[in-house]
């Protein structure tokens, strides 16, 4: 096992990593930023680094940074946590050239499953179902393009290969607008990603996000923890995620789990992923993996019993899954809110110091956060401060405790998404179950 393992994140995540090394008996080494020196998991690492001022580049995207940091507290492992570099194949490549065990699936894994092109290639061949498409890049000859985009059906959507997060993407309804709109996408992929690759796919208009939970080992096997529902999004970006998925039959879990699974084997992987899919009429169609823990990962633990992160770290230690698929069970039912330090009806960031904090509590309700009583949150990173976990046996009990835990939560001296969060759990639409990925923009926020 590994003895020290160096945490190349902050927040939420950073302290979720370190709880679990602790746990293992592992010692820790937390880089930051130099406004993050009050952390909670700088304050408990066993060692901390500063790697650098607070812009991300600088410092959480500082590759050299990070590898001398392990390299001077004599760190074994590098776990990533997720963002910043945690889908990195170069990073992961520099990790493991530099004698240190990169906790995440091997960096050729990372660049296959990255690129939206080879990956979709990759699950057609390990008979995982694609959105219908272009198979492959778009070329630089109009008539192909039309033709493609008539043989699929308007309307279509538009994508670079290495785009991600929502960006990168232009959804066209008419013939005529297709040129104009591939030349456009192109331009922007070369901007933000340097590669100007982009392909086509089928627009399905009003599909759920169902995503698989995945675990390999370096040995052979695989297994699937079920779903989770990430449907209620705002600009592609997830609000509230819940595990199973509403409407998700066993036989559709094992089915598409399997195939996951499969997957997995075929290409090699290492660790822990998710598969995302569109689901829609009864069908699912792949469109990426990602190849990192999610922010989302507390659901599955929650409805499998499942320690992720300890996995991850087992596995990459060399160690076997300790489970097969048929000790994995799907128990009750989990719902996370994420909790944002923004503006509930702007949506703008808002930094600032937090004057008054207090977690909810009762069975079944978990809070992973890193903010406390004075803690000051700052600009320069993403708004998410914390997520809010309940479980139960039932959906319903699940969303009843969260109603009454959202309640319960003061976070003062700034402003959250807390009001928003309630807004959606008292929605009829939403406890039904079942929404669509455009309800949230369309139906709550009326967009």
């Amino acid at each position: 096992m590994m003895e020290k393992i160096l945490i190349a994140n902050r927040g939420e995540i950073a302290l979720r990593i370190l709880r679990a090394c602790r746990e293992m008996d592992i010692k820790t080494v937390a880089v930051h930023s130099e406004a993050d020196r009050d952390l909670k998991h700088v304050r408990l690492a066993d060692e901390a680094v500063c790697i650098g001022p607070a812009p991300s580049v600088d410092s959480y995207l500082n590759i050299p940074a990070i590898i001398s940091a392990a390299e001077v507290t004599d760190a074994v492992g590098i776990h990533p946590g997720y963002g910043f570099l945690s889908e990195n194949a170069d990073f992961a490549e520099r990790v493991e050239k530099s004698g240190f065990v990169f906790i995440g699936p091997r960096p050729e894994t990372i660049r296959l499953m990255g690129d939206k092109v080879s990956a979709i290639e990759a699950m057609k061949a390990a008979g995982v179902p694609t959105v219908p498409g272009s198979d492959g890049p778009l070329g630089d000859d109009p008539g192909e393009n039309l033709r493609i985009a008539r043989e699929i059906g308007y309307p279509v959507i538009i994508k670079a290969a290495g785009g991600g997060g929502g960006r990168g993407m232009r959804v066209v309804h008419s013939e005529a607008a297709l040129l104009n709109a591939i030349s456009l996408t192109k331009s922007e992929a070369q901007a933000a990603f340097g590669n100007d690759t982009v392909y086509m796919e089928k627009f399905l208009e009003n599909p759920r996000h169902i995503e698989f939970q995945v675990l390999a080992d370096e040995h052979g096997n695989a297994v699937h923890l079920g779903e989770r529902d990430c449907s209620m999004q705002r600009r592609h970006q997830k609000v509230i995620e819940e595990a199973p998925a509403p409407g998700i039959t066993p036989a559709m879990r094992a089915e598409m789990g399997e195939r996951c699974a499969e997957a997995c084997r075929r290409i090699g992987y290492r660790g822990a992923g998710t598969f995302e899919f569109l689901y829609q009429d009864g069908e699912f169609y792949f469109i990426e993996m990602n190849t990192r823990l999610q922010v989302e990962h507390p659901v599955t633990e929650q409805v499998t019993g499942i320690d992720l992160v300890r996995a991850q770290i087992l596995v990459a230690a060399g160690e076997p899954l300790p489970f097969t698929q048929g000790d994995i069970q799907i128990r009750g039912h989990a719902v996370e809110c994420r909790i944002n330090a923004e503006d509930p009806e702007t949506f703008m960031p808002f930094p600032g110091t937090i004057s008054q904090y207090h977690v909810p509590g009762g069975p079944g309700v978990r809070v992973d956060s890193h903010i406390y009583n004075g803690y000051t949150v700052p600009p320069y990173y993403d708004s998410m401060i914390g997520k809010l976990i309940t479980y139960s046996d039932t959906r319903a009990s699940a969303l009843a405790r969260m109603r009454i835990a959202l309640s319960e939560m003061v976070i003062d001296g700034i402003k959250t998404n807390i009001p928003l969060q309630e807004t959606i759990l008292r929605d009829a639409g939403f406890q039904e179950g079942g929404t669509n990925i455009h309800y949230l923009e369309k139906k709550i926020l009326g967009g």
